[in-house]
């Protein structure tokens, strides 16, 4: 009877461990796959990876869609798969758990790429508004160093220019080669490919914005400062670069104001923040409210989009609210 009893118990310790193999390969986790593993902080740089890597590389994005980035939280498997990466793409200071799990990882410089580190970072005001007083011809006060503004940070949202994005493409070309050599070709041709993509959305964005009844672009919170900076376009942010941030009552006092003086039809709101503060502008000037995406992440709704149709949608929205010929 206790033979019998030995056996059974070894069976079922043996079909437990078997459970838990075939349940290891969640994609999230460290024994996924086969080929190099990447993890990139969030869907920008998941999408760029993949549009280099093909399927020849598994891609981890640690932002599950309908996620606010700026509020990201690792879960501890998600801390070990960033410390256990062959590459980990992200941006310092904007997403403060993916910059803590890069550091405690002890991380060396060729398994982490810091997009800070490839393109040129804008300065972000912490008012998030335009002042009274400022002349809206022929200049972008988004990123300016005016009198008033105080900037006390830098705009993480370099995405949102397809210039940026070209250069991040090279950069994770160069380092995949470098974690793959055999796939370095491909990995080259993948990144040239997706390039010309860019380009093709870059020219869209010139000729379509190059003539404007007006260049002032109204949004919820202040993430378009690369895109404005790109096609000579003025933000008029309602909150700050955190998009949890309440304007004051002056700050709105000034953007109704603006909004009214300047016949701006169209108060810009996005998929993952709260659209209240944007209607209250909306509802006290008359203006209507669209969706101006930042694509810091997929939701429900844009689960069948990308990098690049969602920013074709961007520029159909500001042809429409900015009345361009």
């Amino acid at each position: 009877m206790k033979n019998k009893s030995s056996a059974l118990l070894g069976a079922t310790l043996s079909g437990v461990l078997l459970l838990a193999a075939c349940g290891s390969s969640d994609p999230g986790s460290s024994d996924a796959g086969s080929g190099p593993r990447v993890v990139a902080s969030f869907y920008p740089f998941a999408y760029v990876v993949e549009q280099v890597a093909g399927t020849s590389v598994d891609v981890e994005n640690l932002t599950t869609p309908g996620t606010e980035p700026h509020d990201l939280e690792l879960k501890p498997r998600q801390v070990a798969d960033v410390q256990d990466a062959d590459l980990v793409v992200y941006e310092t200071g904007f997403q403060a758990a993916v910059d803590q799990a890069v550091d405690q990882g002890d991380l060396s410089d060729d398994q982490r790429l810091d997009v800070a580190d490839v393109v040129t970072l804008l300065q972000a005001g912490e008012d998030g508004a335009e002042e009274e007083g400022h002349d809206h011809e022929g200049e972008d006060h988004a990123h300016e160093d005016e009198e008033g503004h105080d900037h006390g940070g830098t705009d993480p949202h370099v995405w949102l220019d397809p210039a940026n994005m070209a250069r991040i493409t090279d950069a994770v070309v160069e380092r995949l080669g470098d974690v793959d050599p055999d796939q370095a070709d491909t990995f080259e041709q993948n990144g040239e490919a997706f390039k010309a993509e860019l380009t093709t959305l870059d020219t869209s964005f010139r000729e379509g914005l190059a003539t404007c009844e007006t260049r002032d672009v109204v949004t919820s919170h202040a993430a378009f400062g690369y895109l404005a900076e790109a096609y000579d376009l003025v933000q008029v942010p309602i909150a700050g670069i955190e998009p949890g941030n309440e304007p004051t009552a002056a700050q709105l006092a000034d953007i109704t104001r603006l909004v009214r003086e300047d016949g701006i039809t169209t108060i810009f709101t996005e998929e993952l923040a709260s659209p209240a503060v944007a209607e209250t502008v909306a509802r006290e000037t008359g203006a209507t409210t669209a969706t101006l995406s930042p694509i810091e992440g997929l939701t429900d709704d844009t689960a069948d989009q990308t990098y690049l149709t969602l920013m074709q949608q961007n520029l159909a929205a500001l042809q429409k609210a900015n009345r361009c010929s």
